[in-house]
């Protein structure tokens, strides 16, 4: 695929923002966002529905206005030439839009009318490097999820743009789909493309070479993946005790305890890191539960999340 953008090479950044903000009425959805994307990364945005990843996806993109503040994106001001920002990006919405009567290679063939692409070699290469190629004369409303999800990305990939946003690209699909498509997006990343992709599934930030988290509108952290998890206030631990469900009302009770959730046959914990895990011991046998096992853990992208998530004071991240 030898279709990048060559002056996007040259940028240094593609995404910089400056207290973008934007309100519903009362409602802000976008809360004083500052956020610098170098070209080249792959930028998971994650948070749960309603924190304002898609709002800002669509003021990047030119298709709301700010309430505030102001966003570049590839050089140009979002607000000013917003047909210029969609020209040279991509665009995957959550709920992208084909036409279940036409086949495969039909849809990417009108889309790619509406950007003025009608290479039909270019359209087979793309088909091709999706794994496209073999359901091209299929029609759309006889594919799965998966193979509908991997024709949206070539339509918003089919006139080579240098960015591309996707918007919660792998809601409602297997695990399994969802691991092909991230190596598609792998594969893109590979050959130069910047990709912002937003999503409610905190291991997908493993994926990602950084990783944005926000929560109510706000940007509470931005980092590569391992900074976040070694910055978690506290120490992970897997505790195998019995019954469990007494063992994680007990230690939920207890007020040293950051956070305890179950994690199939056993309880994650997360505790102060200065704290002695005979503690945790001797709570349990306190309540007359049974300890199996003890072990430090390894903390995940949803441990950083909920820590974020449940801080009573948020500060404002480091600016990247």
């Amino acid at each position: 695929m030898h279709w990048l953008i060559e002056q996007n090479r040259s940028e240094r950044l593609v995404i910089h923002t400056e207290n973008l903000t934007r309100r519903f009425g009362d409602f802000v959805a976008v809360d004083r966002l500052n956020l610098d994307v170098a070209a080249g990364q792959v930028l998971g945005f994650l948070g749960p529905n309603g924190s304002g990843k898609t709002t800002t996806i669509r003021m990047l993109l030119g298709l709301l206005h700010p309430s505030a503040g102001r966003a570049e994106v590839l050089g140009l001001d979002v607000t000013k030439y917003p047909e210029a920002v969609r020209a040279r990006t991509g665009y995957m919405s959550q709920k992208f839009a084909l036409y279940g009567e036409l086949t495969v290679l039909e849809n990417l063939t009108f889309y790619a009318g509406v950007y003025g692409v009608n290479d039909s070699a270019q359209l087979r290469e793309i088909l091709r490097s999706l794994g496209l190629d073999e359901v091209c004369n299929q029609r759309v409303h006889m594919l799965s999820t998966g193979w509908r999800q991997r024709l949206a990305l070539a339509i918003a990939i089919v006139h080579r743009p240098g960015l591309l946003f996707l918007d919660e690209p792998t809601s409602g699909v297997d695990p399994v789909a969802r691991r092909a498509f991230w190596e598609l997006i792998y594969k893109l990343a590979a050959q130069g493309v910047t990709i912002m992709v937003s999503t409610h599934y905190m291991d997908e930030a493993e994926y990602c070479t950084r990783v944005g988290i926000m929560r109510s509108g706000r940007l509470l952290a931005l980092d590569e993946p391992e900074q976040l998890k070694r910055k978690l206030p506290g120490q992970v631990w897997e505790v195998y005790a019995g019954p469990l469900l007494d063992a994680l009302d007990c230690l939920e009770a207890q007020p040293f305890i950051l956070r305890a959730g179950l994690a199939g046959d056993h309880l994650r914990v997360i505790c102060p890191t200065d704290l002695s895990p005979d503690v945790i011991r001797g709570v349990l046998l306190e309540h007359s539960i049974q300890m199996q096992m003890l072990q430090p853990g390894v903390a995940t992208m949803e441990d950083v999340f909920m820590a974020l998530a449940t801080a009573v004071d948020v500060q404002e991240p480091a600016p990247s």
